[in-house]
């Protein structure tokens, strides 16, 4: 932890997190005060937040008297992290908070320490949905995030022996103080039944109900007084739940079937990229979906504030007040259950309901792995949801071919009037090969939308010192409009600024150590290159790419132990899906590997391997401001986007990939020259594929990689159970769908160049300064706009409406 500060030096500190007004301090400490003593003498209950934090108050009734196009983000995760800091940097009163708190003895970092991840994403498509929330805040839309709160999120990863191990996240235990329950609000979400053809229309009945409670979760934009609304849903048994046994005498078996409904919100499913069919899945998806449906089409009937009886009763004008962006193939059955509702329920003609539902809809896809693609078997659709399975046949006629799976992604492209990739070179796959018929078809419909972060939570709060000399130089303009990071250019020979930069870099890493120190119980070099790869564990992202790096530099060490080479702390984290062996696999190879090398006394400080357990969004904010270069190595082609990638060069870290995702337009902001570019291309893997990939050419051909390879395979680094890595080998050798041999020599000469340029700190420092002038472009602030402009159809807008306690116009 960093030194505390002196009151006179506390006093001095101006930040572009809020100058801390005197009044705005003494107010945080009586209203932290009040609420500390109701807590604790009258409530014995969890605190809530204190209100100060949220006097913006809810941006509903401004809604309402506007009456404008509502934006809804369905998505089966929100990987939101700790709320406690954002919130302070969005209202502008971190610094009065931290004062404030230092008058009363206490220390706001430790406050911070207490709070749990909200774990409710597997990783960059749920964390994609929190800094689009925020940026939809940020820019005054009237959006909404809509999901499932899931009692338990993504697992605590424990390393026990090298191996990873689950724990369950029991991350409400004591309670979430951001959410606020809505009971009023609760509705019925239908699953199985049958469907019945009437003259009066078709109608589903005989169906068992599950309750959807609402939780909303406030949603604050960057100091403009707008609050908008992450609603979960969770899922609660009707009290007439079972009563058919209940009445057959078995009470307390129909009270302990309960579970079996609310079991529906009870985990996250852990798997990043992969699909696995279980009934309880699809069940979490349609539960999300049908209750948002209803919310969504209460509000459009309701246009007057605080009004619930319906107003609008024709649905002509739907698509222009309400647009539903699907995240991933995941809220797909928003499709047939809004042409349900409306054929079935608000009984509008087929062919119109059709046209309103593909106006309404706009679908982004995140992956082009065959084996993440959503394939649900037609039986199992038939048991749980008839009515939608009838509505999707219906559909098949017109455009689908038949089989015996309903392909979630074909769903998506018809019924939607967008469909959008995530980076341009993604964006290009997903038109030439993934959707490549339907895009001859109507080529129109498709977009690129490249991701982008948002740079309150990525800079300005896990980044203080840097987003501090940065305000100094160019002002403050660039939290809302990060391509102002461009006037940085001017500065990149200004020695003062080279200073600043490389100065900020190094407390980083002194502090990232420290805590590295306290909470793993490793030392390492602050002086080393920290070398990150951080994300979830799959052969696609090569972990194992970077293993054989560290192997082949260990091996350089051992054989020359007396030349002189540059320090490196390799860093790997990431979790792997509970199932999937091969990348629990890499984590026990990554852990050996660094038993070996960090126990060797040949190779001292020269060369550490790391694994940081348990990485989540809370740990990303300590290391990602601590790291010298970024290891972004997918196989060209197979990342869509990546947004660590964003995170690390906004952050001054420069980048060693390939020109896979968003790497592309990374280099071409800041000039391939300025990125560690390695490898095949996406056109050289293809040719590969032509050919036929044969490891055993490279093993044969490339020493170090042969040497690296046998120490492998002969228990070199599992001596106590030598054939430990034998199915790791078998892959790498003879079905690797991930060519890692094939990138292995351009990426050793690669990191050899990262050498060369880190023992020249300014001119390392020169290039960290133009990655992070030229990182405007992946701020989510840029692609929502897009999104609003291009899909959406609505106007961002940057002005702040007044605050509640002054009086509108």
């Amino acid at each position: 932890m960093a030194a505390p500060l002196s009151d006179g030096d506390r006093r001095k500190q101006i930040s572009v997190r809020g100058i801390a007004g005197l009044g705005d301090v003494a107010e945080v400490r009586k209203s932290f005060n009040r609420h500390l003593h109701f807590t604790l003498v009258k409530d014995r209950n969890v605190a809530t937040p204190p209100r100060l934090l949220l006097r913006a108050g809810p941006h509903g009734q401004h809604y309402y008297e506007r009456d404008p196009k509502r934006i809804y983000y369905l998505s089966l995760e929100f990987y939101m992290g700790r709320t406690l800091q954002n919130t302070m940097v969005n209202l502008g009163l971190q610094n009065a908070c931290d004062e404030a708190i230092y008058q009363l003895g206490l220390d706001l970092e430790e406050l911070e320490e207490i709070e749990e991840d909200a774990g409710l994403g597997n990783g960059g498509l749920g964390r994609l949905a929190a800094c689009f929330l925020d940026s939809m805040a940020t820019l005054g839309l009237a959006a909404y995030g809509y999901g499932i709160r899931y009692e338990f999120g993504i697992f605590n990863q424990k390393i026990v022996d090298g191996w990873q191990v689950e724990e369950a996240d029991d991350w409400l235990r004591y309670g979430n103080p951001w959410e606020k329950a809505r009971p009023e609000y609760m509705l019925p979400v239908h699953f199985y039944g049958r469907v019945e053809h009437t003259p009066d229309g078709v109608k589903w009945i005989d169906t068992q109900v599950v309750l959807a409670m609402p939780y909303d979760t406030p949603v604050p934009g960057y100091k403009n007084n707008t609050v908008n609304t992450m609603r979960l849903w969770s899922a609660k048994a009707p009290n007439d739940f079972n009563l058919q046994e209940f009445n057959m005498g078995d009470y307390i078996e129909a009270v302990l079937d309960r579970n079996l409904a609310e079991n529906i919100s009870r985990v996250l499913y852990p798997n990043d990229n992969f699909f696995e069919g279980k009934e309880l899945r699809l069940k979490q998806e349609y539960f999300v979906v049908a209750a948002t449906l209803q919310d969504i089409i209460r509000r459009f009937k309701s246009s007057k504030f605080g009004c619930r009886d319906p107003v609008r009763t024709c649905f002509e004008t739907f698509p222009d007040k309400v647009a539903i962006q699907l995240n991933d193939t995941h809220p797909a059955l928003s499709i047939p259950e809004l042409m349900r509702i409306l054929v079935d329920v608000e009984k509008v003609d087929w062919d119109k309901a059709w046209e309103i539902t593909k106006r309404t809809c706009a679908y982004t896809n995140h992956t082009v792995l065959p084996e993440a693609l959503e394939r649900w078997p037609v039986s199992m659709f038939e048991k749980l949801l008839p009515r939608h399975l009838e509505i999707i046949y219906a559909l098949n006629q017109m455009h689908l071919d038949c089989s015996q799976v309903i392909n979630m992604a074909h769903l998506c492209v018809i019924g939607s009037h967008a469909v959008n990739g995530v980076a341009r070179i993604h964006s290009d796959i997903v038109k030439n090969s993934v959707f490549k018929d339907f895009y001859e078809l109507e080529p129109e419909k498709f977009q690129n939308k490249t991701n982008g972060i948002t740079p309150r939570r990525w800079l300005l709060l896990c980044n203080p010192g840097l987003a501090d000399i940065i305000a100094e130089k160019i002002g403050e303009g660039f939290i809302t409009d990060l391509s102002q990071l461009k006037k940085l250019l001017e500065f990149i020979d200004n020695e003062t600024f080279i200073r600043d930069v490389a100065k900020v870099k190094q407390e980083n890493k002194l502090k990232f150590a420290a805590y590295l120190e306290e909470h793993y119980k490793v030392k390492i070099n602050p002086m080393s290159m920290f070398d990150v790869q951080v994300k979830r564990i799959h052969e696609y992202k090569r972990q194992l790419l970077n293993c054989l790096h560290a192997i082949t530099l260990y091996n350089r060490i051992r054989c020359n132990p007396s030349k002189s080479f540059v320090p490196r702390t390799i860093m790997i984290g990431g979790k792997a899906a509970p199932g999937y062996h091969m990348a629990k696999m890499i984590i026990k190879l990554i852990t050996s590997i660094g038993e070996v090398i960090n126990n060797d006394p040949y190779v001292g400080d020269k060369l550490k391997v790391i694994f940081l357990e348990n990485y989540r969004v809370s740990l990303a904010e300590k290391v990602i401001p601590a790291a010298d270069l970024s290891q972004q190595i997918s196989t060209a082609g197979t990342e869509a986007s990546g947004t660590g990638n964003m995170k690390f060069m906004v952050n001054g870290a420069l980048t060693i990939g390939t020109m896979d995702g968003a790497n592309v337009e990374m280099a071409e902001e800041a000039g391939e020259e300025n990125l560690f570019i390695f490898g095949m291309r996406v056109e050289d893997v293809e040719a590969l594929d032509r050919k036929g990939y044969n490891a055993r050419e490279y093993y044969e051909r490339l020493p170090e990689l042969r040497q690296a390879i046998d120490q492998i395979t002969s228990g070199f680094f599992s001596p106590r159970d030598p054939g430990c890595f034998k199915d790791v080998v078998n892959m790498l050798m003879y079905h690797d769908r991930f060519k890692v041999f094939a990138d292995y020599e351009a990426y050793i000469k690669c990191q050899g160049q990262v050498d060369q340029l880190f023992m020249d700190p300014r001119e390392w420092t020169r290039k960290v300064i133009r990655n992070i002038a030229c990182s405007g472009k992946f701020s989510s602030d840029r692609t929502i706009t897009e999104y609003a402009r291009e899909i959406w159809g609505v106007e961002p807008s940057a002005t702040a409406i007044p605050p509640p306690n002054l009086p509108r116009n």
